[in-house]
């Protein structure tokens, strides 16, 4: 065998899993699609869209990816880091709601479970709570105390180092073995890619420590077929085509490896995984593609009309407001300078019929004229916008499957639409746009064709009692398959109405510690 483990992706799953995997004595590949991003290697703004979206057609090799379909808009990260290079490094806990609900429910219990797992995820990702707020996490206080539930904001727990601003420091994490750190200058540039060396993406933690260990990371490439060698079930192993991501011509490399494991999210590992059972790996269970969750989340964008305000000061996500049982809103600041999303933004209209959309929109534009011209061509973007980010538990799910063509389209697979226009964020957003005095709008695709946006997509290969449940068992092993193992946001088995990144981390630590070492690999 060339690897005991090859991993696909290298987001919080795949990162997890080869530092685990090595830990334990495995010879691990990790496998990802984008490229290697040092300090210096993001973009200043999210103008340099070379450098920031990935678009191979266009030879755009950056940090983050759009992706629509019929019923949602996808942002996702690529690079090695995965959507830790792109992500607000937000790593809040979800409500018991989401640990006692979905396919995965009657499977364990869930919160008392992942405890542990959880508070190892949180020291690996260095999270420590953002003590200073500025201008957009404090217009949210004063929102949280006009609705009576000022108790209910809390500043966040973020992936940052906070320490010198201006002197590198040794590794202040894992007793000097990972890299040095400079702290955070509260610039906003999060999720452009941190050019200041503060934010804790898994290059500096998990895979860092994971290429200690001997892991090998093959970047800009991706894996093509898993095929089992001699019996079906991949008992013998499996042999893994891997192919250039980044290069016109496509040289493709062939490793045997023990086992593999499927950390490309949603779009990378249900879309592969859809293809592959076609042919090479027909025992995937039927519910493939099957319960994708959005989060429930709305995205809208208020730019403030005062000049004195300056929204992009601070870490991408400073606060979170826990509007209800259900519910939590947030404020999302972009860098200044980085404008670039006011040209995929019409002004705020909401309806279930997409000329009464249009019509409320012209309407709005007609009765504030001036206010609108300065939203998108005198003030500074960044620095006057900031993006509220609603989540709520509430579910309801989608289906991937594969067309005609070969292409991943969507489907409802149970309850309603995912929909951008949910009317408590509607209400919030008009309440916190009175308080900044500022003017509303979204993507366009919202107002066009009501077509919701998430940067949260989840499920797809969700975790059931058998293979006619779900994909993959209570401890991410594949139905069907031998040492096959998926672990990333595909896994997310019920809605978590908060960011998820830190529940795809502490359920892939759970996962990889039911691996024994390499000298004993009988499953605990």
């Amino acid at each position: 065998m060339d690897f005991d483990y090859i991993i696909v992706g290298s987001g919080f799953g795949g990162s997890v899993s080869a530092l685990r995997l090595s830990e334990k004595g495995y010879k691990v590949l990790v496998v990802e699609k984008g490229r290697w991003f040092g300090a210096q290697d993001f973009p200043k703004t999210n103008w340099n869209l070379r450098k920031w979206l990935w678009i191979p057609f266009l030879r755009w090799f950056g940090i983050m990816k759009i992706t629509i379909f019929r019923h949602v808009a996808i942002v996702s990260g690529t690079g090695v880091g995965g959507g830790s290079l792109v992500y607000a490094n937000t790593l809040p806990i979800p409500l018991s709601y989401f640990f006692n609900t979905g396919s995965w429910s009657s499977l364990g219990n869930w919160e008392q479970e992942l405890a542990p797992y959880y508070k190892i995820a949180l020291k690996m990702l260095g999270a420590t709570r953002n003590e200073k707020l500025f201008d957009g996490d404090l217009e949210l206080r004063t929102l949280s105390d006009e609705l009576g539930i000022k108790h209910k904001f809390e500043h966040t727990n973020v992936a940052v180092y906070f320490g010198d601003q201006k002197i590198p420091t040794k590794d202040p994490y894992f007793n000097g073995l990972g890299p040095d750190r400079t702290g955070c200058n509260y610039c906003g540039g999060c999720m452009t890619g941190c050019r200041n060396n503060s934010k804790n993406s898994l290059d500096k933690n998990y895979l860092y420590l994971a290429q200690k260990n001997g892991a090998k990371i093959m970047a800009e490439n991706e894996v093509f077929n898993v095929v089992p060698i001699k019996s079906g079930d991949g008992a013998e192993g499996y042999v893994v085509s891997i192919k250039s991501s980044t290069k016109l011509f496509k040289k493709k490399t062939v490793f045997r490896t023990k086992g593999v494991v499927f950390s490309g999210g949603v779009l990378g590992t249900i879309k592969l995984l859809l293809k592959l059972k076609l042919h090479s790996l027909p025992n995937l269970s039927n519910r493939l593609g099957m319960d994708i969750r959005t989060n429930n989340e709305t995205l809208i964008s208020i730019s403030s009309l005062d000049k004195n305000k300056n929204v992009a000061k601070g870490v991408a996500i400073g606060s979170i407001l826990h509007t209800d049982d259900n519910s939590h809103l947030e404020v999302v600041r972009y860098s200044e300078g980085s404008g670039f999303w006011k040209l995929l933004h019409l002004p705020y209209a909401s309806g279930n019929n997409p000329m009464v959309r249009i019509f409320k929109m012209f309407v709005a534009l007609i009765k504030s004229p001036l206010s609108y011209f300065k939203v998108y061509c005198v003030n500074n973007w960044a620095k006057s916008t900031v993006v509220l980010l609603f989540m709520q538990t509430l579910d309801s799910t989608l289906k991937f499957r594969r067309n005609f063509f070969g292409a991943m389209v969507s489907s409802v697979n149970n309850g309603g639409k995912p929909s951008p226009f949910i009317p408590e964020s509607i209400a919030l957003a008009k309440k916190y746009g009175q308080i900044i005095n500022g003017k509303k709008t979204s993507f366009a695709l919202e107002t066009l064709a009501g077509i919701p946006s998430t940067a949260h997509i989840l499920g797809g290969a969700v975790m059931g009692k058998d293979i006619s449940t779900g994909v993959i068992d209570k401890n991410n092993a594949v139905f069907g398959y031998q040492n096959m193992y998926i672990a990333d946001g595909s896994v997310i088995s019920s809605n978590p109405g908060v960011n998820p990144s830190l529940t795809i981390t502490a359920i892939a630590e759970r996962a990889m510690a039911k691996i024994g070492n390499k000298t004993s690999t009988s499953r605990q």
